[in-house]
C-alpha cells in the first residue's frame, strides 16, 4: 500500500491527499484541503486517500437540465420555509443521483482506489468548499459513507455525497449563514478505512467557556460515528499544561464496529470493560500535545477527529472551532481581563470596521476589538485592592452579572496578582470631574468599565458637590448646542484629505464636551441621589425602588421626549385617512416627497420631517456610525408611527407627560409626610427633599451626552459618504458602503492614494458575518475564557427567568419577541422581550406595556426610559428571547427582577 500522487491519475478529478496545498479548498473543499495539510505536518499520521475534486462535481452539475433555474428558485426561498427547502432541495438531490457518472470519470476513481488497494475498506466523506471555514463549519451537514468496500461501490457513495450538498439541513445553513449556492462546489475525500480500538473528538480549547489554554478530548471505544451519532456518553478529560485537570469516565453501553464484508453494525460492549476508560492517561496527555501542534499549524483552535489504531493516533479531520469568541490582542504575555462595551451602550451587535475605529477615536478610554465588539481592559484596575472594590462595587449598581464574572474570576488567585494601589496614588476625590471617569465614549455610569476614577465616583453624594439648579443644565446643552452647530457649519466646507485633518481636530473637540467637568457632575448627581432615595427610602420606609415613581416625567430628558413627539406626529397624521392609507403601503425611502400630492400631505410631512431634523440622527444601533439612520431610511419609524395612529388616543402625550408629573410628585409629598412621622423626621425629610429635586432636576439631563454623540456622528458620517461617492465615481471603490469595511485611518489613504484592496474589504465583509453570528460575553479574558456571571439569588420562584429589577410594578400579558424595530407587531397589553434596547427603541415604549431585556443595567437607555414612563421591566434575562415563546403568557415582576411563563 502507499499514498496516492496526483502524476499517477489519468484525469485533473482526483488528486493525491499529499498533494493537496492549504490553498486548495475550491478544488479540495474545506476537509480535504485540511487533510492535505495535515498529512504533510511532522508526527501527524492521516489515513492515505485521495480527493475527487470539485472539478468532477461540476461536471455533473452540468448535466442536469435547468439546473440554474433550479437554483434561482431554491435561493429565493426563507430559511424557516422548511417544506419549500425540503421539497425544492429533493428535487435537485435526486437529479444528481440519477445522473450516470461519466465512464472516464468513474475510472478515474476506480484507477484511484486501486492504486492503494482495491479490496480494502474505504471512507467516503463530502468536502464541500464551503466546510470548514473559520468562518463556519458546516459539521455535520454532508454525507460521510463507512467501510465502504469495493472500487464500484465507492463510485456510487462519491455521486451521494456529490447529492448531500443539496440535503435539507445543508441547503438550510447556507440560507442562514448568507452562502449562495452557486458558489459552493462539492470534492469527496477518500480514504483507506481506519479500524480503530478508540475514537473520539479532541477540542484545543474549551468548546462551553473558551479557554484556550484547556483541551477537551472526548473518547469511546471503537468508531468514532458512535460519539458523533449520540449512541453513547463519551468519557471526557480535560488537559492543561500537560496534566488532566478533571475527568469522566462514562458507562459506554454500545460501540460501532466495521463489518468484514463492508459496512458497519451497532454492537454491546462485554459489561466487564463498560466502565473501563477508553483511553490511558499517557494517551491523554499525548493527544492533547499533538492537538497543540495541528492548532499551531493553523494558527488558531482546532475541532480535531482522531482514531487510535494499537498505541498510536490517526487524524481524520480538523477544522476550526467556528464558535469561539476572539481575544482581544495584547502587547504582552500577561494575563488580562476585558469587559464589553456593548453590554453598557446597549448594542452587543458586531459592527464594521469603521464603526469600532470611530468609537475608538472618540471615546473617552482606550479601547481594544475582537469579534467585531469592543472591549475595555480593566486588568489593572481589578489588581489594585481599592480600585477593585471600587470597580465591584459601580458594576454591581449597574450589572450583578458583570461583578459576579469579575469575581469569579478574581476568585481565582493567581490569575491577577495584587498590584499597586491606585486609587491611594492618586488620592483627589473630585474624580468624577475628570474625563477618563468615563469608557465608550458617554461620560455615563452606564459605561462601568473604565476603571477605578468612575467607580470611586459613587462613593457618596460629597463627591460630586453641585447646586440643584435647572440653569446648569439649560447651560450643559446650550454649549452643546453651540459646539454641534459649529461642526455642522465647518465640516460642510471640508473634503478630500482636508476633510479628515478636520476631524482629527473635531474629535478632539467630542471627547472635550464629553469631558466637560460639569457635565460628569450633573450625571453623578442624578445618579448617586436615585441611589440615595432608594437606598435610604428602602431603609426607612420600606418603600423598593422609590425613585422609580420620583423619576416620572423628569423634565429634559431628550430620550423620553422623543418617543412622546412621535405620538404627536400621531395626531397629525391620524385625521388624513388617505395619508394613513398611503403610509401603509409606503416601500420607497423617498416618500415624503409624494405626500404633499394627498390631502393632508404638506401638513402629515411637516410633522415628520419636524421630528427627523430633531431625532433622524437616530437608529437601532447607533454607536455604529455605518448604521442607517432614520433621516437615511425614514421607513423605519412607520411601522411605529402607524400603530400609534391606530391605538393611541389624541393628546396622548401630553396626557401621558402630566400624569407622570402628577404621579411623581403625589409620591414626594407622599413619602415626606411619612418620613416627618419618623424619629427624626424632619431631619430625614429634609434630606429626602434636597435629594428629589436633584433627581428631579439633573436626571433628565443623562441621556443627553449620548444624543450629542449621535448628532455629532450623523454630521461625520455624511462628510464621510460624501468622500465615499467621490472614491466611487473615481473607480476606486465599488460602492460608497465598502468604505464601512475599513479603519478611518485606511479610508484616510485611500482618499490620499486613491487606491484600495478589494481582497481585503471582501475579507472583511466576510469576517464581519462570521462575528454576527458569535454571542459576546459580558467578560472576557486573555485565555479566552468567556465568562458571563450569574445571579446569586434564592429569593425567586422555581422556573422563573432571574434579571435585573430596574422598575417597579407588575404586569401580565402576552410577549412579544421583537429583534426588529421595523417589524413590530403590537397589541394593547402586549410585553415587549428582545435582545437589548437602546434610544432608538424609545418610541416603541409608549405602545407596551412591559420590557423584558437580555442585556441592561439599573442606569442603561431602556431601564431610564422604562422607569420614565413608568413600565415595569427586568432587564439581563440571560436568554430570554430564546427563553420565551413569542406569543406566550408572561409575567413581569419588576419589583422582584424576575419574570414567570404562565402555563396556559
Amino acid at each position: 500500500m502507499r499514498e496516492l500522487s496526483t502524476y499517477e491519475t489519468t484525469t485533473q478529478y482526483v488528486v493525491g491527499l499529499h498533494d493537496i496545498g492549504e490553498t486548495q479548498g475550491d478544488v479540495a473543499g474545506g476537509k480535504g484541503a485540511h487533510l492535505g495539510v495535515l498529512s504533510r505536518i511532522d508526527g501527524v499520521r492521516v489515513p492515505a486517500g485521495f480527493c475527487v475534486t470539485t472539478h468532477a462535481f461540476r461536471r455533473i452539475m452540468a448535466e442536469l437540465p435547468s439546473i440554474e433555474d433550479r437554483l434561482d428558485r431554491l435561493a429565493r426561498l426563507h430559511p424557516e420555509d422548511r417544506d419549500a427547502i425540503r421539497a425544492r432541495s429533493a428535487e435537485i438531490r435526486h437529479a444528481i443521483e440519477a445522473v450516470p457518472v461519466p465512464d472516464d470519470l468513474a475510472a478515474a476513481i476506480i484507477g484511484a482506489v486501486d492504486a492503494l488497494d482495491g479490496r480494502a475498506g474505504y471512507a467516503v466523506r463530502s468536502s464541500a468548499t464551503a466546510e470548514d471555514l473559520p468562518a463556519a463549519s458546516f459539521a455535520g451537514q454532508h454525507d460521510t459513507y463507512l467501510n465502504v468496500v469495493g472500487p464500484t461501490a465507492v463510485v456510487a457513495q462519491v455521486r451521494r455525497c456529490w447529492a448531500s450538498l443539496f440535503s435539507e439541513r445543508a441547503v438550510t445553513y447556507r440560507q442562514r449563514n448568507g452562502v449562495d449556492h452557486r458558489t459552493v462546489g462539492m470534492a469527496v475525500v477518500v480514504q483507506r478505512m481506519v479500524v480503530p480500538d478508540a475514537a473520539g473528538i479532541l477540542f484545543t480549547a474549551d468548546p462551553v467557556t473558551g479557554n484556550r489554554k484547556v483541551s477537551s478530548v472526548n473518547a469511546s471505544f471503537g468508531l468514532g460515528e458512535a460519539l458523533v451519532s449520540g449512541l453513547v456518553n463519551p468519557d471526557v478529560y480535560t488537559v492543561r499544561d500537560g496534566e488532566i485537570v478533571a475527568r469522566t469516565v462514562a458507562s459506554k453501553q454500545r460501540t460501532i464496529h466495521a463489518l468484514p464484508a463492508g459496512g458497519t453494525r451497532e454492537q454491546a460492549i462485554e459489561p466487564q470493560r463498560r466502565e473501563q476508560p477508553a483511553l490511558t492517561d499517557n494517551q491523554v496527555v499525548r493527544l492533547a500535545q499533538l492537538g497543540r501542534r495541528i492548532e499551531a499549524h493553523f494558527g488558531r483552535p482546532q475541532d480535531i477527529e482522531w482514531c487510535l489504531v494499537g498505541d498510536d493516533f490517526q487524524i481524520v479531520q480538523s477544522r476550526p472551532i467556528t464558535t469561539l469568541f476572539p481575544v482581544p490582542a495584547a502587547d504582552d504575555r500577561d494575563n488580562h481581563v476585558y469587559v464589553s462595551v456593548g453590554h453598557q451602550q446597549m448594542m452587543t451587535d458586531a459592527m464594521r470596521p469603521l464603526g469600532l475605529s470611530m468609537w475608538q477615536l472618540t471615546a473617552m478610554a482606550p479601547m481594544r476589538v475582537a469579534g467585531g465588539r469592543l472591549f475595555v481592559d480593566v486588568t489593572q484596575r481589578l489588581a489594585s485592592p481599592a480600585s477593585r472594590a471600587a470597580l465591584l462595587d459601580i458594576m454591581g449598581r449597574g450589572d450583578p452579572l458583570v461583578r459576579d464574572a469579575l469575581a469569579t474570576i478574581l476568585d481565582r488567585a493567581d490569575f491577577i496578582p495584587t498590584g499597586p494601589d491606585l486609587l491611594a496614588a492618586r488620592p483627589d476625590p473630585s474624580v468624577a470631574t475628570r474625563p477618563d471617569a468615563t469608557v465608550g465614549g458617554a461620560p455615563t455610569a452606564e459605561v462601568r468599565a473604565g476603571g477605578a476614577q468612575a467607580a470611586e465616583a459613587v462613593a457618596g453624594p460629597s463627591r460630586t458637590p453641585i447646586d440643584t439648579d435647572p440653569a446648569i443644565v439649560a447651560g450643559l446643552i446650550e454649549r452643546s448646542r453651540a459646539s454641534i452647530a459649529a461642526l455642522r457649519r465647518d465640516i460642510r466646507t471640508k473634503t478630500g484629505t482636508g476633510l479628515f485633518d478636520f476631524l482629527t481636530t473635531a474629535f478632539a473637540e467630542h471627547k472635550r464636551v464629553l469631558g466637560d467637568p460639569l457635565s460628569m457632575q450633573v450625571i453623578m448627581a442624578g445618579m448617586e441621589a436615585t441611589w440615595w432615595l432608594n437606598d435610604y427610602l428602602g431603609e426607612w420606609l420600606g418603600e423598593r425602588n422609590a425613585a422609580d415613581t420620583l423619576t416620572l416625567s423628569a423634565p429634559g430628558n431628550v430620550t423620553s421626549e422623543m418617543g412622546l413627539a412621535l405620538l404627536d406626529v400621531a395626531d397629525v397624521i391620524r385625521v388624513h385617512p388617505e395619508v394613513v392609507a398611503f403610509l401603509h403601503d409606503v416601500a420607497d425611502e423617498n416618500f415624503l416627497d409624494e405626500l404633499p400630492k394627498l390631502p393632508g400631505g404638506t401638513e402629515a410631512r411637516r410633522a415628520i420631517e419636524a421630528y427627523l431634523d430633531r431625532y433622524g440622527m437616530r437608529c437601532v444601533g447607533e454607536i455604529d456610525i455605518t448604521r442607517p439612520r432614520w433621516r437615511e431610511r425614514p421607513t423605519t419609524l412607520l411601522p411605529v408611527l402607524l400603530e400609534h395612529v391606530r391605538r393611541a388616543e389624541p393628546g396622548a402625550a401630553e396626557r401621558r407627560f402630566e400624569q407622570g408629573r402628577q404621579a411623581a410628585e403625589q409620591k414626594a409629598q407622599e413619602v415626606l409626610s411619612r418620613l416627618r412621622r419618623l424619629p427624626d423626621g424632619e431631619r430625614k425629610a429634609t434630606e429626602a427633599r434636597r435629594m428629589i429635586d436633584r433627581v428631579r432636576t439633573f436626571t433628565g439631563y443623562r441621556e443627553y451626552p449620548k444624543y450629542d454623540i449621535i448628532s455629532r456622528y450623523f454630521l461625520y458620517k455624511q462628510a464621510l459618504l460624501a468622500e465615499a461617492e467621490r472614491l466611487v465615481r473615481a473607480q476606486v471603490i465599488r460602492e460608497p458602503e465598502d468604505v464601512f469595511f475599513l479603519t478611518f485611518g485606511e479610508f484616510h489613504d485611500a482618499v490620499r492614494t486613491h487606491h484600495v484592496d478589494a481582497g481585503l474589504v471582501r475579507r472583511r465583509r466576510e469576517e464581519f458575518r462570521s462575528y454576527q453570528a458569535l454571542r459576546p460575553p459580558r467578560v472576557l479574558t486573555s485565555d479566552g475564557e468567556a465568562v458571563d456571571g450569574v445571579y446569586r439569588r434564592d429569593d425567586v420562584p422555581a422556573g422563573a427567568l432571574v434579571g435585573l429589577p430596574v422598575s417597579t410594578g407588575t404586569v401580565e400579558g402576552r410577549a412579544r419577541i421583537i429583534l426588529d424595530l421595523g417589524r413590530a407587531d403590537l397589541e394593547p397589553g402586549d410585553i415587549l422581550v428582545t435582545t437589548h434596547t437602546d434610544p432608538s427603541w424609545t418610541p416603541l415604549f409608549v405602545a407596551v406595556a412591559g420590557l423584558v431585556t437580555e442585556v441592561g443595567g439599573h442606569m442603561t437607555h431602556g431601564a431610564v426610559i422604562a422607569r420614565e414612563y413608568g413600565l415595569p421591566a427586568v432587564v439581563g434575562v440571560a436568554d430570554a428571547t430564546t427563553l420565551i415563546t413569542d406569543g406566550q403568557r408572561i409575567r413581569v415582576h419588576a419589583t422582584d427582577g424576575y419574570v414567570e411563563i404562565l402555563r396556559r
